[in-house]
């Protein structure tokens, strides 16, 4: 797949054209996985094993929580997230010989960087990402940049996406971090119980989201975060697909998989949802 810069007066995004053979990808998201939840990751594994995509897309929250490339060298950290980290890295590397896979930062694992990408074949999305497929132009995103509404959020997001933040949280000791990132799950697992909506996080800005098609050239938003999956007709032939969130303990379970079948001419294109558990 080669990656390409869009043409002049249409905006900062980079475009993904796969090669004219591609026929099948995967799309998942908000995975979060985690050490204490091994179904999940199981289920994970035992599909990426199994994918007869030619690509697999992982549109962010991947990891519950990442704390920074260094724990793959963290031959001295016996905690149970070291060994969880180093797993799941080893499923993505497994994967990644076979197939290309590709990450996208989600609102979790914002600090995946080049170090893993290289130590096992990930390759790296920008957010959002064009990609030109079976006679449609799709908009890759996480999701999170679009919820405009969730106020205290996008604070938040706007201080940790600058480099000078992340710089200094890399800077801290591997331990200091896990226990500055569990502080801040704990804080936003309280701040859910003691809302008044089971909804985890606010939902995409509808005019944001109307705004980012006519400003890319695209039909149909592809994206995450929300956990609310569902594909919502936008009119005017443009189309907002939500991504499954994964938790396999869930009554009944989630993990779905979202899988884009293009014709042999590449020309049409079957879109489905595909339970993994």
């Amino acid at each position: 797949m080669t990656v390409t810069s869009p043409p002049s007066g249409n905006g900062p995004w980079p475009e993904l054209h796969p090669p004219p053979h591609w026929r099948v990808l995967d799309f998942i998201s908000d995975l979060h996985l985690q050490a204490t939840e091994p179904d999940t990751f199981g289920a994970w594994q035992r599909y990426m094993a199994s994918t007869t995509a030619d690509a697999v897309f992982i549109l962010g929250d991947l990891f519950e929580v990442w704390v920074g490339d260094d724990v793959l060298d963290a031959a001295s950290d016996h905690s149970p997230d070291n060994a969880f980290e180093q797993a799941c890295v080893a499923v993505i590397a497994a994967t990644a010989r076979t197939r290309p896979v590709y990450f996208m930062h989600g609102n979790r694992d914002f600090l995946v960087g080049t170090a893993l990408a290289q130590h096992c074949q990930l390759q790296l999305l920008a957010d959002p990402t064009v990609l030109p497929f079976g006679g449609q132009r799709w908009l890759l995103a996480h999701g999170d940049a679009l919820c405009l509404d969730d106020t205290a959020y996008m604070a938040f997001r706007a201080q940790v996406r600058q480099p000078a933040w992340q710089q200094a949280f890399l800077a801290k000791p591997l331990p200091e971090r896990r226990a500055i990132a569990r502080a801040l799950r704990e804080q936003s697992a309280q701040a859910q119980r003691s809302a008044a909506t089971n909804q985890p996080y606010g939902d995409v800005h509808p005019q944001a989201v109307a705004d980012l098609l006519t400003a890319t050239g695209t039909t149909t938003l592809l994206h995450g975060h929300t956990h609310l999956p569902a594909t919502h007709d936008l009119g005017h032939g443009r189309q907002r697909v939500v991504l499954s969130d994964w938790d396999v303990t869930a009554t009944p379970p989630r993990a779905e998989v979202l899988r884009l079948t293009a014709s042999n001419t590449g020309t049409a294109l079957q879109v489905q949802r595909l339970p993994v558990a």
